[in-house]
């Protein structure tokens, strides 16, 4: 199960991960199995703990007054589901994170994963990797959501996550859009159409 998790960090370093330091990443990520609907995080805990996504789905939203959710994250395989405003400030959290498809991932808590970082030096590389990556989405996503039609919003999707078409319901990737699944529904039949 941890194999995924090394090729990962691998991916993301200029030096490949020793075997003594392979070793320590399993004896501190624990593997869990998450149900199909279950949460991983719910909005006012703490988040505990981040995960690597080894196998399975999961969804990061927040739910406003009137009931509806509003998603922010969309996470499969090789992601990691965190909350990392509050695995970092040990604060309540706004958002909650449950399983869309039976899950398995690698579970770290924040003592642990500073200990790992302070052990295994490259890890260090791989975090800032990944921050750059996650800044470089962000700001992606930001001025996709301010200037981008629905339409531009939803091809830039489709090109950039083919796979979360076929995993993820059209309701789902409506909201994490900010459109309506009507006009999800029109972009998707536009698009088969050409």
């Amino acid at each position: 199960m941890h194999e995924s998790l090394i090729k990962y960090i691998n991916s993301y370093t200029s030096t490949p991960l020793a075997d003594s330091e392979i070793e320590l990443i399993k004896n501190t990520f624990a593997p869990k199995k998450i149900r199909k609907k279950q949460y991983f995080l719910q909005e006012g805990q703490v988040c505990k703990f981040s995960a690597f996504i080894v196998k399975g789905a999961m969804r990061q939203y927040t739910v406003d007054d009137k009931g509806v959710e509003h998603i922010v994250r969309l996470l499969i395989e090789n992601w990691l589901a965190v909350d990392r405003e509050s695995f970092v400030m040990l604060t309540p959290s706004i958002y909650n994170i449950d399983a869309w498809e039976d899950t398995d991932v690698l579970i770290i808590t924040k003592p642990d994963s500073m200990d790992l970082f302070n052990q295994i030096p490259v890890l260090t590389e791989w975090r800032e990797r990944l921050d750059e990556h996650h800044a470089f989405a962000a700001q992606k996503r930001l001025s996709a959501s301010i200037s981008f039609s629905a339409e531009k919003r939803y091809s830039d999707f489709a090109s950039t996550y083919p796979e979360f078409l076929q995993r993820f319901p059209q309701h789902m990737i409506a909201s994490y859009l900010g459109i309506t699944k009507e006009t999800l529904s029109r972009l998707r039949h536009q698009a088969v159409k050409k």
